[in-house]
């Protein structure tokens, strides 16, 4: 028979419900948004010189928000059907170490600039709310790998027009196309646009076609690598999108397993004393 009696399995579900319906609520989520965005302008407010009292007023603020994401980390704690579940996501990890740490009084100490760089950290605590920008990130570093071929590709091209232009340019300008290595920094200006034209018409003085040179360089470059790379980021962002969704539906289908795990608990509790309550009315 279990130790716990069917009034507070009852109360825990009813409370969990109420964190539930509480962590998902349209008005807290963009509460909790709003307060770490006004957590960033109070830290863009430090960086500039302030009388004393306004510093005073921003270290209070800074504690009150510090307070506010505590009780929000507890209700999302609280509104989880299986506790345990809740330190299986990285995020909420993440969210609870930046938030303890801060709670932390180290302002007038040593690791003061740690409190600050820590603090600074709460602003990414909006990926952790926003699903819209878990999903833009579990992209970017899904789509790494395929991006590293990518880049290696650009490499190998960048290489290859450094040893043309070092060969065939170090003698008009040795500061632009002296070696290899500075030959590429050239082609990243050119790649970037940055004043290109006046290093092409630089070389035409001497190379009259050398135009060919840079032109084929920024279609690989600026133009095809750019479209790879945007091609391979939108695919993988559409995979995560589905990945997400699924794991959604799949969340939700446990969510309501262990909901009916309780429910029949609390049902053979409450079975179990109208048994025993019939037994003493005999």
């Amino acid at each position: 028979m279990s130790s716990m009696p069917p009034e507070a399995g009852l109360e825990s579900t009813a409370s969990t419900n109420l964190f539930f319906r509480i962590r998902h609520n349209k008005v807290f989520e963009w509460f909790v948004i709003s307060i770490i965005v006004f957590s960033a302008l109070v830290i863009g407010v430090k960086t500039y010189p302030i009388p004393p009292f306004v510093n005073n007023l921003v270290i209070i603020l800074d504690w009150l928000i510090t307070v506010i994401f505590l009780i929000e980390i507890v209700i999302r704690f609280l509104a989880e059907p299986v506790k345990r579940n809740f330190f299986k996501s990285g995020w909420n990890i993440f969210d609870t170490l930046i938030v303890t740490i801060s709670l932390i009084p180290i302002d007038n100490s040593e690791l003061a600039v740690v409190g600050r760089l820590i603090r600074i950290f709460r602003v990414l605590r909006m990926i952790s709310i926003i699903p819209e920008l878990r999903l833009l990130l579990n992209s970017l570093l899904k789509a790494l790998p395929q991006l590293g071929y990518v880049m290696l590709l650009m490499f190998i091209i960048f290489y290859i027009y450094a040893a043309v232009g070092s060969t065939f340019f170090a003698q008009v300008n040795p500061t632009l196309w002296g070696d290899i290595a500075i030959s590429m920094l050239t082609l990243f200006r050119v790649m970037t646009f940055e004043d290109w034209t006046d290093v092409m018409y630089e070389t035409q003085v001497e190379y009259p076609f050398s135009w060919i040179f840079y032109l084929t360089f920024i279609f690989f470059t600026a133009f095809a690598f750019l479209n790879m790379v945007i091609g391979i980021v939108v695919n993988v962002l559409e995979e995560e999108r589905q990945k997400q969704k699924d794991d959604t539906v799949e969340e939700l289908h446990l969510e309501e397993l262990d909901q009916l795990q309780i429910i029949r608990a609390e049902l053979a509790e409450l079975k179990e004393l109208m048994q025993l309550q019939a037994k003493a009315g005999k």
